[in-house]
């Protein structure tokens, strides 16, 4: 029976081969961090969610490894029966002392937790707002919720007002706008003031995947609701402990104490998946404590994105705006996802490790090389990236 269906499967593999989209995993032989070894080069890395250089951290790499031996491998378990330990309730009470909510959930993953909050909260009666660039696990969870789905054009505001105005037309009963804080292709921040204002004003919840910017943004590094000033008018946060928090795994809804009462109860992607192995737990509560501490950390994270904007736009390259660590170097036209690729894999050869962007992961003709900047990279680490940029631009014609 398989083979008729072995035969469409490479078929379908081979179209994604010819479109330029297939996409390789590259082997590491080293930890993750600022400097990593692969199976054919040691490079820079350029590519990690590793914002703050936590995910190798000797802290978090010793709580971590105390946690093993004092708590276990796993939890063979859900949360509700045999799943939670001191170290589960201690992570849910730091995220929700360092975030300033009342309470917080933790799931294996964002994309766990963005794929169990909207079932529970809105039904057939609401209305979900959602950008129209949000990030997958968004825009997975809000289908697995039965309210109408409203879209709107990215960070528009006078978008944004009109789906508004036609969800309270249809007669919504809950409305609430999700959109991620920062969006991850292109490294644009939310404009969270003014869709706060205009939630505000319809009356509407404020739903935010924080994970491309909690640790690092705002002055305490609380992410995008801090930087913006509307730490006490966004209602339900999400995020992960995978990218600037340690790197490891999980990720969290932290909000009203009601709210994720109710998603212990009816949660699915809560109720039917193990807790959080300790390891990451006992690792992630050290990394937000350093997170909390990282004002130089964040200071050289923002001067790291600082330089490496300000060399490459003298070299020429074509930048999109910004000051977020993701930094993405753009290659438009029919020949630019060709071209991104084949200067990624010339720039390993430099020792620098970036990755190449193109359809459909972005929009077509707009295919781009991601480069995301850590605290853990040196001066000369950024000036390295930037000469094998140039290099690569040279060698690729």
């Amino acid at each position: 029976m398989y083979g008729t269906v072995r035969d469409e499967i490479r078929a379908t593999l081979e179209e994604i081969e010819a479109a330029g989209l297939w996409k390789n995993e590259r082997e590491l032989t080293s930890p993750q961090q600022a400097h990593i070894t692969t199976a054919k080069a040691d490079a820079i890395n350029f590519c990690a969610n590793n914002y703050l250089g936590l995910a190798d951290h000797p802290d978090v790499v010793a709580a971590a490894t105390a946690a093993l031996r004092d708590w276990g491998f796993g939890m063979a378990s859900v949360r509700f029966i045999c799943g939670t330990q001191t170290l589960h309730k201690q992570l849910e009470h730091a995220i929700s002392d360092f975030l300033q909510t009342e309470d917080t959930i933790l799931y294996s993953s964002c994309f766990d937790a963005n794929g169990g909050v909207f079932e529970v909260l809105f039904g057939a009666d609401d209305a979900i707002i959602s950008d129209e660039l949000n990030h997958a696990s968004l825009i997975d969870g809000i289908r697995l919720s039965k309210a109408a789905r409203y879209r709107y054009r990215n960070a528009d505001m006078a978008d944004l007002r009109s789906q508004l105005e036609a969800a309270k037309a249809a007669g919504a009963h809950r409305m609430v706008v999700v959109t991620d804080g920062v969006f991850s292709m292109d490294g644009y921040l939310a404009p969270l003031d003014q869709i706060c204002d205009l939630a505000d004003e319809f009356g509407a919840m404020v739903l935010v995947d924080d994970s491309h910017a909690v640790g690092f943004v705002g002055d305490g590094g609380r992410g995008t609701p801090e930087h913006f000033g509307v730490m006490d008018r966004v209602d339900i946060l999400t995020g992960t402990l995978g990218k600037a928090l340690g790197g490891a795994s999980g990720g969290y809804v932290s909000t009203h104490r009601e709210i994720v009462a109710l998603l212990r109860q009816r949660s699915r992607p809560y109720l039917f998946s193990n807790a959080v192995a300790p390891v990451v737990a006992a690792g992630s509560l050290k990394a937000i404590e350093l997170a909390r501490e990282s004002g130089a950390g964040r200071e050289t994270l923002r001067h790291n994105t600082a330089l490496f904007r300000e060399l490459m736009t003298a070299e020429g390259f074509d930048l999109l705006p910004g000051s977020h660590p993701i930094t993405p170097v753009m290659f438009p036209g029919e020949d630019g996802a060709r071209r991104a690729a084949q200067i990624a894999d010339e720039m390993l050869t430099h020792g620098v490790y970036v990755i190449a962007f193109s359809y459909p992961v972005v929009p077509q003709g707009k295919a781009r090389i991601r480069v995301q900047l850590s605290a853990a990279h040196s001066e000369e680490d950024v000036r390295t990236c930037v000469a094998a940029f140039v290099a690569a631009r040279d060698a690729v014609r």
